[in-house]
């Protein structure tokens, strides 16, 4: 039996109140995607007035710069599979019809800054099961969001330099070989270590010493300047690079920057027994990984050697560990053995 006219608008009219009231942000679209509601709390979070959209397919003005659609747009359309495109960081659908729910970065141009909204949208239908209107309703996470996003990066990177730190390193590493194993390209590897660094602090303290590691790791890290690459502060004074599809050569070529560079700087030293500046040695190795090798540990152990190999064959200087051979055979019989790859470097 239908509801007698009267009492339909009195439900309609009393619905419509309470959105407006609701102090969560929200907003109304009808099948042709046209604004029906703007709410108060919607109003006081985008900066947009309801006037601005009322009867308008203006609603995505309000939350972002170029022309898209909103969470509602997508439910009106029935478009789950565009979800992942429009939103990226997280995006799901309801069960049995009922909408989708995202977060996203909105740039909010009214208000000139950027809020990360938690979005959920549903859609309502008649009793014959027609769609007559979608609902949206937005949370404001930015706050939680930056907290986490800060706590992240605390979790990856190096307190004194902002390179990435060991974890992030030995999980980069894994990631690239791997792709590399698929790929079938080499993968580089760098080690940078700062000549006599000890005999730095004992003779310019620790705070230079601080100094000293933070123009090493500004060096290092604008070489890391390709989407894949990966600077680290490994550990102490040693810094890592990770290059992907970059042969001995390449890699050599970088490293060859990094250690000039960093002459450049002139850095004083002056410690008995070191230079008058500050200088690096660098170990190199390139490998495509093959069917036999179960992890990044080989090359590991020979950009291990050559590192050793140029802090042995008297630092300030790189060597690739193809040429490590060669560079050891110009000492002397007793010191003519490459050492053994030590066991301190792991993914």
């Amino acid at each position: 039996m239908a509801k007698p006219a009267k009492t339909v608008d009195v439900a309609h009219s009393y619905a419509v109140r309470l959105m407006q009231h609701l102090v969560v942000p929200t907003f109304v679209i009808d099948p042709k995607r046209r604004v029906v509601i703007w709410n108060r709390a919607c109003e006081r979070l985008t900066g947009v007035a309801a006037s601005e959209v009322i009867g308008t397919t203006k609603h995505w003005q309000a939350f972002y710069g170029t022309k898209r659609p909103c969470l509602a747009d997508l439910v009106a359309l029935d478009r789950p599979e565009q979800l992942p495109e429009f939103y990226s960081e997280y995006a799901a659908r309801g069960h049995n019809g009922l909408g989708f729910s995202a977060e996203n970065w909105c740039v909010m141009p009214k208000l000139g800054n950027q809020l990360y909204l938690a979005i959920d949208a549903g859609p309502i239908h008649d009793e014959a099961g027609n769609l007559i209107a979608v609902v949206e309703t937005l949370r404001d996470l930015t706050d939680q969001k930056r907290a986490e996003m800060a706590l992240k990066e605390l979790a990856t990177k190096d307190g004194l330099t902002g390179l990435s730190n060991r974890r992030s390193f030995d999980q980069m590493l894994l990631t690239e070989w791997a792709r590399a194993q698929r790929t079938q390209k080499p993968l580089a590897l760098l080690f940078v270590d700062v000549d006599h660094f000890k005999l730095f602090n004992d003779l310019h303290g620790h705070q230079t010493g601080d100094e000293c590691l933070r123009a090493v790791a500004t060096v290092v890290s604008r070489h890391a300047d390709r989407p894949l690459d990966l600077a680290s502060r490994y550990g102490g004074e040693e810094f890592a690079l990770i290059l992907p599809e970059l042969d001995c050569e390449a890699a050599c070529a970088v490293a060859e920057e990094i250690r000039s560079a960093v002459m450049a700087l002139q850095i004083a030293h002056g410690a008995n027994g070191a230079g008058d500046h500050v200088t690096l040695s660098v170990g190199v190795a390139s490998h495509v990984p093959g069917e036999g090798d179960d992890g990044p540990d080989r090359l590991l152990g020979s950009a291990d050697q050559a590192l050793y190999a140029a802090k042995r064959l008297g630092r300030n200087r790189v060597i690739c560990a193809e040429r490590v051979l060669t560079e050891f055979a110009r000492l002397d019989r007793e010191m003519s053995q490459v050492p053994a790859a030590t066991a301190r470097k792991s993914a």
